[in-house]
């Protein structure tokens, strides 16, 4: 755990509506040495696993995923949202508060087998990561952790992903 990074992290109130407190890493990701720590300490548990492909969700997943893909010595595979991907796709539906929502992955993206490492920067209820996990599995992934820069415990996200190794680096 990384609370002293937590200082870099700041609270906009009221975003993207009234009573929500939301967690900008955008000032971090400014800090050079906040952004080297962070990489570094999310990858530190998953060095000995043997990580072949570091898949990242849309969009910040992509910051820390493909930073650390580079640091396990792995490959960067995206998740993304719907018709964003150019060639075959796998999707998989979450719920949302109000509706549900859709990620996709390229169907070539993870062998059968692979070790794979996903990221996000933040758990929060845990349905987009339960999708993504859902998706690398139906490839045949074998799943070595779910890391996140940020978990909001209080959502009680952890629960989607029961069965998973989960890392968060800054607990609120």
């Amino acid at each position: 755990m990384s609370q002293d990074l937590a200082r870099y992290i700041r609270d906009i109130p009221d975003f993207p509506k009234p009573g929500i407190v939301f967690k900008d890493i955008t000032t971090l990701l400014q800090v050079p040495e906040a952004l080297d720590e962070a990489i570094q300490k999310m990858s530190d548990p998953f060095r000995d696993k043997g990580v072949e492909q570091v898949v990242g969700i849309e969009s910040r997943g992509f910051i820390f995923g493909a930073a650390m893909a580079r640091e396990l010595n792995a490959g960067f595979v995206p998740i993304r949202k719907p018709g964003k991907l150019p060639a075959e796709t796998l999707a998989m539906s979450y719920e949302l508060e109000y509706g549900t929502d859709q990620i996709e992955i390229h169907k070539d993206a993870v062998q059968d087998g692979q070790h794979v490492l996903l990221v996000d920067d933040l758990l929060a209820t845990g349905g987009t990561m339960e999708a993504a996990c859902g998706l690398v599995s139906s490839l045949g992934g074998h799943i070595e952790g779910v890391v996140f820069l940020v978990e909001l415990a209080f959502l009680d996200g952890r629960k989607k992903l029961e069965g998973q190794e989960i890392f968060s680096l800054i607990q609120y």
